[in-house]
């Protein structure tokens, strides 16, 4: 259609719909680079919302999982902490145990003192038992049985539960009724049971160890596999800076080309009063 046209300015209609459409996406730029996220609403990208939903969620999982492993790993290495104490108690035990068994040597002097300081251990022993505690949760008494969630599911992989047998002197068959060394008989005795809880006390530090290596390596995949989930959803959701702020610069140029011809469409018509005069 001919430009010289008062009552429908075709190029005008046309230059103002091009104007229009470059101003949206010069809007949606700036958005872009202003924010920093390509997809700011399920309007931008519904796929790509939706996946980058459901990736941020599965991550802030991990991260969740991750904090409560390192929990749990904590939760043990106090337990064995106390463990390692009470280890050489008993090996002070058995020394003295030992020691007063040497009844040619040991007069009935020697293993009364002996006895007191093997009872005053025996003491201790439960004294640790009953002290151990992480927050208000008791450790060593018997009663621990903990069940910790190191995944981002409600799966039988994503839990794992300790249970932690006492380490009181009577339940290691040490204490105060079973074990004493006053007497060389007592003495001779003892140094079984005292080796006997010692072998036992050994054997729980070793599966709470076994556990807590367990747990970190969990807690390591579980921070990778956060970081790549993390990645993942800014691949989606992300400006690439550089590539948007060269379609920005485009779209500034054709605004203004764009407003020029515009301006230029709307005065052809004036062409007509020439052919007028």
């Amino acid at each position: 259609m001919s430009s010289l046209s008062v009552n429908t300015n075709v190029n005008a209609i046309s230059a103002f719909n091009n104007l229009s459409k470059t101003d949206s996406q010069l809007t949606t730029s700036m958005n872009r680079l202003s924010s920093g996220l390509r997809v700011q609403t399920a309007a931008d990208d519904p796929a790509g919302f939706v996946v980058s939903q459901y990736l941020n969620n599965q991550a802030g999982g991990y991260g969740v999982a991750v904090s409560n492993g390192q929990n749990a790993v904590s939760v043990l290495q106090v337990a064995m902490g106390a463990l390692n104490q009470s280890a050489q108690i008993l090996q002070t035990m058995e020394q003295l145990a030992t020691q007063s068994a040497n009844g040619g040597a040991a007069d009935a002097t020697a293993q009364s003192a002996d006895q007191q300081e093997f009872s005053a251990l025996q003491s201790e022993l439960d004294q640790i038992a009953h002290t151990t505690q992480f927050g208000q949760t008791q450790l060593l008494d018997g009663t621990y049985t903990g069940t910790f969630q190191i995944g981002a599911y409600n799966a039988t992989f994503d839990q794992i539960s300790v249970t932690i047998s006492s380490a009181g002197s009577t339940v290691l068959g040490v204490g105060t009724a079973a074990a004493s060394v006053g007497t060389t008989a007592a003495a001779q005795s003892a140094i079984t049971l005292v080796q006997t809880a010692l072998s036992n006390l050994n054997a729980l530090s070793a599966k709470l160890g076994a556990s807590q290596n367990e747990i970190q390596g969990i807690v390591s995949n579980m921070t990778i596999g956060q970081q790549n989930l993390t990645a993942a959803a800014s691949s989606i959701t992300d400006t690439n800076m550089a590539q948007e702020m060269t379609k920005f610069t485009s779209k500034q140029i054709l605004m203004q080309t764009g407003e020029s011809m515009l301006a230029q469409a709307n005065a052809a018509p004036q062409l007509v009063l020439k052919l007028l005069g």
